[in-house]
């Protein structure tokens, strides 16, 4: 399976992002010490504002 390696870099960075602004301790490498609901709300957020970017694409907004 080829990937782009520029998105998922994009992504990674992200995640950071959203795991910084939401009070979760996202380290490099192995994060087992977070909890499924610590995880879980990087996950959900970073969904959460994709789809918002999307519909903001879509109806001609501005992110």
């Amino acid at each position: 399976m080829a990937y782009n390696k520029q998105a998922k870099e994009a992504l990674d960075k992200f995640k950071y992002e959203i795991a910084s602004e939401i009070g979760v301790n996202l380290k490099q490498g192995y994060n087992g010490e977070l909890t499924s609901a610590q995880a879980g709300s990087v996950g959900g957020e970073m969904v959460k504002r994709m789809i918002e970017r999307q519909e903001q694409t879509m109806s001609g907004g501005s992110y």
